[in-house]
């Protein structure tokens, strides 16, 4: 692991809106047992911003599901959707300034719930350092990226204003090597 690229607190701790989109292209490196890493990259989140967000799980304030969402960017957030699917969250912002971001694609597969059962991601991540974990981090790869915002999926539940926000960021492939 190269300490010059793995993401640092500063990057995490800025504004959900900032922190999303600067994700995608970034890599996501998870270490299983003593040598054997697997390595991709973000291609698609959600921004969920704090509690005023109805979709966000802050929403309802703190719990202790969402504890981790008020603890300073850089961070886990994991929690089990349809009794089946691990969904994994990079918490940004601030101490007390609940947001996170869904991850929702990377480089090797489309969809939250496949992704954290490729990469092994399960519950025992939940309020996992990014920045000082050895088992899961995140590096700077150099990759550029372009991306497009639309609506954010699945949370018909918050009404229409806060489903029609374009909080949603997609990759655009630019070419060989994205």
């Amino acid at each position: 692991m190269s300490t010059d690229s793995r993401l640092k607190r500063e990057f995490f701790t800025r504004d959900v809106l900032e922190v999303a989109p600067g994700l995608l292209g970034k890599d996501l490196v998870i270490k299983n047992g003593e040598s054997t890493e697997k390595r991709v990259f973000i291609t698609e989140v959600e921004a969920y911003r704090g509690e005023e967000d109805r979709a966000c799980h802050a929403s309802h304030g703190r719990t202790s599901r969402t504890d981790v969402m008020y603890r300073e960017g850089g961070r886990l957030y994991i929690y089990l959707i349809y009794g089946m699917y691990w969904m994994l969250n990079i918490v940004a912002g601030e101490s007390a300034v609940p947001q996170a971001v869904l991850v929702r694609g990377v480089s090797d597969v489309a969809g939250p719930g496949r992704l954290t059962r490729m990469l092994g991601i399960d519950k025992s991540f939940y309020g996992e350092d990014l920045v000082i974990s050895n088992r899961i981090w995140m590096e700077d790869s150099g990759r550029e990226t372009a991306y497009t915002t639309g609506p954010r999926i699945g949370i018909e539940y918050a009404g229409d204003y806060w489903q029609s926000r374009p909080w949603r960021y997609c990759m655009i492939k630019t070419g060989e090597g994205t």
